[in-house]
């Protein structure tokens, strides 16, 4: 039998990962020239640096160690988010960042996206160890842990507040849980409660806003009043965005001419900014790459035995194509505003590091998948 090498990827996964780089840094210098910001191309540029760096880190120290060690993890994940709330300084009235000098901020929330994914997997791989034909009664134990595991980061993530970050939680764990194997008859309870829950909380809103203000606080209400913008498409930084992308025509406008401002540019509507760059034409390129990446991960979990890495992979996957939707929806006025970045692309230390985090672990992966086909 062929050797395989200890640090083998999967050749495909990483040339798209280097597209994705390509297109990361010329999309923020275009962005640049909106926010008068001629450094964050070269702070992009050291974060994937420094994404690689770590991505060869855990192929070095191997799944196995983080899979054993991954409540250590979580606990200093939710000892970050915690943190957050006591000592960090508000941005933006948020305290969803730590700031650290000569580095920048970084926000745990996204590295605990990465902890929970892993988190979950193995105890969803435990669980079904240990019962092959569980009862409904074990099943419901299960799923009573699962939801305090998943309920302490989202609530300390919730108070920063960080809205989004806390539905990515979310669908995580419903992702994962839906692949492994439990009753469907907890996903009908489960949309259910959601539902009445949306309900109940709409109607107040929309009957009688002094009463929801009093229960929900002002924030919570400010936070679902940007959420049904988008229903009207209204907005100042959603309408320049639509025509943004709009006037990108067919084979866009070229680099570095985005005539029309928008906030945040570089993160949340970095969409924008490429499909006025390159057009029709480029975003065909971008959704297809995009859609190649994801397949060629959901590949990697169909030929792994290992049943946490699938586990893992799905979670990842799941948290991919949602972030993905959202962040290239909300451009257009399909999906509400909610600061998601799109993976790979939007500038950002922290999203970056986590996702090659995701990456060192998928590479890990796929070399099992390697070894175990040869």
């Amino acid at each position: 039998m062929k050797k395989i090498s200890k640090y083998k990827v999967d050749k495909l996964l990483l040339i798209v990962l280097f597209l994705f780089i390509i297109i990361s840094l010329i999309t923020i210098n275009s962005a640049e020239i909106l926010i008068s910001n001629n450094t964050l191309v070269y702070k992009q540029l050291l974060w994937y640096i420094a994404g690689f760096i770590i991505a060869y880190f855990i192929m070095f120290i191997g799944n196995d160690f983080i899979y054993k060690n991954i409540w250590i993890f979580y606990i200093i994940g939710i000892i970050s988010l915690l943190g957050l709330l006591l000592f960090a300084t508000p941005i933006n009235n948020a305290k969803c960042w730590f700031t650290i000098p000569g580095i920048g901020t970084i926000q745990p929330s996204e590295f605990m996206k990465v902890i929970l994914i892993v988190t979950l997997g193995t105890m969803i791989h435990k669980f079904n160890e240990e019962f092959n034909n569980p009862t409904v009664l074990e099943e419901f134990k299960f799923l009573i842990k699962v939801g305090i595991v998943v309920l302490i980061p989202s609530i300390l993530t919730f108070l920063q507040p960080d809205t989004g970050v806390v539905l990515i939680y979310l669908l995580i764990t419903i992702v994962m849980l839906f692949i492994s194997g439990i009753r469907y008859r907890w996903f009908i309870i489960l949309f259910s409660v959601i539902a009445l829950f949306i309900v109940l909380v709409l109607g107040i809103y929309f009957i009688n806003t002094d009463l929801f203000i009093n229960i929900f606080g002002t924030d919570f209400f400010l936070r679902v009043d940007r959420l049904l913008d988008w229903s009207n498409s209204s907005g100042y930084q959603l309408e320049n965005g639509i025509t943004s992308i709009g006037s990108g025509g067919l084979i866009g406008m070229g680099i570095n001419n985005t005539p029309i401002y928008f906030p945040e540019p570089q993160t949340d509507f970095i969409f924008a900014v490429y499909a006025n760059n390159f057009g029709f034409i480029g975003v065909l390129l971008l959704l297809g790459l995009i859609a190649f990446f994801d397949i060629r991960l959901i590949l990697i979990a169909l030929r792994n035995t290992n049943l946490t890495n699938k586990y893992i992979i799905s979670g990842i996957v799941g948290m991919l194509i949602y972030q993905q939707f959202q962040n290239i929806g909300m451009t257009f006025g399909i999906m509400p505003i909610t600061g998601i970045t799109l993976p790979f692309i939007s500038y950002g230390g922290s999203s970056l590091l986590s996702y090659m985090i995701m990456m060192g672990i998928v590479f890990n992966i796929s070399n099992e998948t390697i070894r175990y086909t040869n």
